[in-house]
């Protein structure tokens, strides 16, 4: 009987949770977030499949472990983007969704993002290594031994989310309740209410360790080659790729933030439902998606071999459009 009426207690809940949330988008008029989410992601769902082309169709490309990175990167990002275009599509819409494909979604959309972030972190690793074991970099990290170290990443990514999701539905008793807004933030945050820590301590120590790997890095990768004069020009390519670099691993993680800050605001009552939903909105329709927005077009500038396949790449299809 307890563990019944747990569960009504539970689907009462979420239900009333999820009614305040449509009546604040509406009163508001927070659907109109809903352009700049599909501008965004279909603009960089048009750039990220051309990259990705350019990389497996070039052998070198694939042999090199920047570029398999950046292909993993781009992968996670067009999953994410996806699954949040999906997700805000529904939402707009005012779809039922049932609770058990909101959590599968919340899921695979915390799955894509962290490894994202993960990949991001081994890419600063990489050009540590590639600098500071120059003879001994391509023994160090062979692509067989990156394309194993991407599977872990993924599983890495995937089993805590997993594991919580499945832990839950244990204990749930209707696994076909529908629910009327599918987010993450009410995803996790109503998960949270059984695992408060749980859920910090996943966040704040993959957040800590990533942040802790490329502080190192940088650090001793200026501390290598301050002698060598590449830092002495103000627009020197060092310092140009560190600032762009720098920006980019900032449009990653600040999202994190502001979700942990959103997570946070979740258990506080005395914190206006409208400031939630504003601050949810918000990172989810372009705190999220700037990144990913940016980085298809900062590799394809940045790395030479890329942007050069990528000219002959276009150059090609153009040729074979004027004599069709």
């Amino acid at each position: 009987l307890q563990s019944i009426s747990a569960t009504i207690t539970s689907s009462m809940l979420m239900s009333n949770l999820t009614q305040d949330w449509v009546e604040s988008m509406q009163r508001w008029h927070l659907d109109f977030f809903f352009i700049p989410t599909t501008v965004i992601t279909l603009a960089t769902l048009l750039a990220n499949p051309v990259l990705l082309i350019c990389i497996f169709l070039s052998r070198a490309l694939r042999q090199e472990t920047r570029y398999l990175l950046v292909a993993n990167t781009l992968t996670a990002d067009m999953l994410f983007l996806v699954l949040n275009l999906a997700t805000a599509i529904c939402n707009a819409a005012r779809a039922q969704v049932p609770w058990l494909v909101c959590e599968l979604v919340t899921v695979v959309t915390v799955t894509a993002y962290s490894c994202a972030i993960l990949t991001v972190t081994l890419m600063v690793v990489d050009t540590y290594a590639a600098v500071r074991w120059p003879l001994h970099y391509r023994d160090i990290l062979p692509p067989a031994r990156i394309h194993r170290i991407l599977v872990g990443v993924w599983v890495l990514a995937a089993i805590y989310p997993f594991t919580l999701v499945i832990i839950m539905e244990m204990d749930r008793g209707n696994p076909h309740e529908k629910v009327a807004v599918c987010l993450v933030l009410l995803s996790l945050g109503f998960i949270q209410v059984n695992n408060v820590m749980g859920i910090y301590i996943y966040f704040f120590v993959a957040a800590l360790i990533c942040a802790i790997l490329i502080f190192f890095c940088y650090i001793r990768l200026y501390m290598v080659t301050r002698t060598q004069g590449i830092w002495q020009s103000r627009f020197s390519r060092a310092r140009v790729t560190l600032l762009a670099h720098a920006v980019l691993l900032l449009l990653y993680f600040t999202p994190g933030f502001v979700f942990s800050l959103e997570l946070f605001m979740f258990q506080r009552n005395e914190i206006s439902q409208d400031v939630r939903v504003w601050v949810s909105t918000v990172n989810m329709s372009v705190f999220t998606l700037l990144p990913r927005a940016f980085a298809p077009y900062l590799y394809g500038l940045r790395y030479r071999e890329l942007s050069d396949t990528l000219k002959q790449f276009l150059h090609q299809h153009r040729s074979q459009i004027t004599v069709s």
